[in-house]
């Protein structure tokens, strides 16, 4: 009867949710670690004395989930004043809720109608607000309420408003230990739940579709509890045939050499990696060395972006240094992203190093010319980039044609340059 009486008690008593207490848990601890350490440094360095972040229900700004996120109404305000010295003062006015109380944050707790005296009382020099020229995590401020920030300050505060463009750049792009731990596991995430996709347990040559390698890998986010960086993961042939549809109803034949590009969400961290597969023919243990002598170029130049990567430097400046010895290499030249040159004796590098960890693409340095405006930030130590290059050479086996070796996976510039946040790529996958 005991045991019985046990079965039952066990079968109505509620089980605790462990995984989703721990993951509040650390996103608490994140979001004491962000303000406490890196938005006095981010205020300070951009001459800001406060900094204020308006969200209204249905329309909240980037910044709200590291802020502590929280309830919104009709307004709510997330301010921020720099005394000057010691931690920034911290006030919520018109934000709550339960999971937002529980997460301890903000000293001082008002309405959003006592804005303009809280914010006189204090006579900032200027004010921050997320307006910006290119940074889309930086323009959460839409029109309407910034009109109506304007219209509740008056015009001698309002004059003191410009845009907090580089302060939110810092503030995303630098990271505490708890937001790199994070990132590390997402970066786990992203290449075990990747590397299983691009393998036998996956797919069947002959089968399986690319749509059906990337549906796979969507369920395994399911399941997981995750977030994805860029919507369904890219996956497509690179060769030797016709790259067919990306994550469509190419069938995957023996003899091709696949590739995946797609990130995880996992708290606040943001990955973007690429794997690579080759799907082998009976008799074959390893890809045509062609393919495996392109795949090792790749390495190498990987090898050269790392090579310029340190803290104190621009962005841009780090990608001209490996633009220029990419240039000086003999055999090697830099391209234009999927139109190489003809010449077979040359073999085109594509760098777009990125900053990652906040977004996919993130808000910090980007050694990347489709990012200008990042490209003039300098790096500092905790900065996330996506070391992302794309190799066009010819395969022999293959024909006159190039084909395309894509090779990214993610790091934390360190005062010794540039770290991986989990093993990085380092061989072709083998589908059997």
């Amino acid at each position: 009867m005991l045991a019985v009486a046990s079965l039952v008690l066990a079968s109505t008593t509620p089980v605790i949710a462990q995984e989703a207490r721990q993951r509040w848990e650390q996103m608490c601890q994140i979001r004491k670690d962000k303000l406490d350490l890196i938005l006095p440094q981010a205020m300070r360095e951009n001459g800001i004395d406060m900094w204020i972040v308006a969200s209204r229900e249905g329309h909240d700004d980037p910044n709200a989930a590291l802020l502590g996120d929280g309830y919104v109404g009709d307004i709510g305000y997330y301010v921020f004043a720099d005394p000057g010295e010691g931690r920034i003062e911290r006030a919520a006015m018109g934000v709550g809720g339960a999971a937002f109380d529980q997460c301890p944050l903000y000293d001082v707790r008002k309405s959003p109608a006592e804005l303009k005296a809280y914010v006189a009382q204090r006579n900032p020099r200027r004010i921050g607000i997320n307006i910006a020229s290119e940074i889309g995590t930086a323009d959460g401020l839409s029109h309407s309420l910034h009109e109506r920030l304007r219209e509740t300050l008056g015009p001698d505060l309002s004059a003191r408003l410009v845009s907090a463009e580089k302060l939110v750049s810092d503030f995303r792009s630098r990271h505490s230990a708890t937001e790199i731990a994070a990132f590390a596991r997402a970066g786990e995430y992203s290449r075990t739940i990747a590397e299983r996709a691009l393998s036998s347990e996956v797919i069947t040559p002959g089968k399986t579709t690319t749509g059906d390698v990337a549906w796979w890998m969507m369920e395994q986010l399911h399941k997981e509890g995750l977030g994805n960086s860029f919507g369904i993961p890219s996956i497509y042939i690179l060769g030797p045939g016709p790259r067919g549809p990306v994550s469509g109803d190419h069938v995957i034949q023996r003899g091709d050499l696949i590739t995946m590009d797609w990130g995880v969400n996992f708290l606040t961290a943001y990955t973007d990696m690429k794997r690579m597969a080759y799907v082998l023919k009976a008799g074959e243990n390893a890809p045509p060395p062609g393919v495996q002598r392109a795949f090792d170029k790749a390495l190498e130049i990987r090898r050269m972006i790392l090579d310029v990567i340190k803290p104190g430097i621009t962005a841009g400046d780090a990608l001209a240094a490996v633009n220029s010895r990419v240039a000086q290499t003999p055999g090697l030249a830099l391209g234009r992203y999927d139109d190489p040159v003809a010449d077979p004796k040359v073999s085109d590098v594509v760098i777009g190093s990125h900053s990652v960890g906040d977004l996919g693409h993130g808000s910090g340095p980007s050694m990347a010319d489709f990012n200008p405006l990042r490209m003039t930030y300098t790096l500092q130590p905790s900065n996330f980039l996506s070391i992302e290059l794309f190799l066009y050479t010819p395969v022999p086996e293959w024909g006159t044609r190039k084909i395309k070796i894509p090779l990214e996976d993610n790091g934390v510039v360190t005062e010794r340059g540039l770290e991986w946040a989990y093993p990085a790529n380092s061989r072709i996958l083998l589908v059997k």
